[in-house]
């Protein structure tokens, strides 16, 4: 058996893994993979006493795009505005993570994010870092944004990596703003 029909078996066995596991029921995207990145980052979130946010279907398509272009590059890029914003909305934020295929829950990939903490100075954006870079922290900054409401998430896998976008409504990282 060659390595794609052995690739193409697993993706043929695993949604009936699925269906089977459920009971016979179809389960729409295993195991509910939206609201574990949402909640990953409504966690931190209440940790500090911040509302959370709501999933917004529009953000995730977006992410879900801009995810699956990444898995075409070696590295990662943020996207343009004018790749995906509708200028009516407002600006918008973009976190964005690359690793091993398979390697990582979506509860890990947020929480890479969030282990930026251990560096974090809650100061007027830039001064937010103890180590002078304000990108050393900037992840983690857009999780806990106060008067961010929205976020929406996509995952994308290339053959060897998984590629996550975030994106956020309204976007954090303000000059002058105080992050929460």
């Amino acid at each position: 058996m060659t390595e794609r029909s052995r690739r193409t078996a697993r993706l043929l066995i695993a949604p009936l893994a699925w269906f089977v596991l459920a009971g016979g029921v179809p389960l729409s995207t295993p195991p509910d993979i939206d609201q574990r990145l949402l909640a990953a980052h409504n966690a931190e979130r209440s940790r500090l006493g911040i509302p959370p946010l709501k999933w917004s279907e529009k953000l995730a398509r977006q992410s879900r795009e801009w995810a699956e272009q990444l898995t075409h590059i070696d590295g990662l890029e943020h996207s343009e505005p004018t790749d995906y914003a509708d200028p009516s909305d407002g600006e918008e934020g973009e976190n964005l993570w690359r690793g091993s295929k398979g390697a990582y829950t979506p509860e890990q990939m947020v929480n890479l994010w969030i282990d930026e903490r251990r560096i974090f100075i809650n100061g007027p954006f830039p001064r937010n870092s103890t180590t002078g870079q304000w990108r050393d922290v900037g992840h983690y900054t857009q999780v806990i944004w106060r008067s961010t409401k929205e976020v929406g998430c996509a995952i994308a896998s290339s053959e060897e990596d998984d590629v996550l976008v975030c994106r956020y409504l309204e976007g954090g990282n303000v000059i002058g703003e105080q992050p929460y």
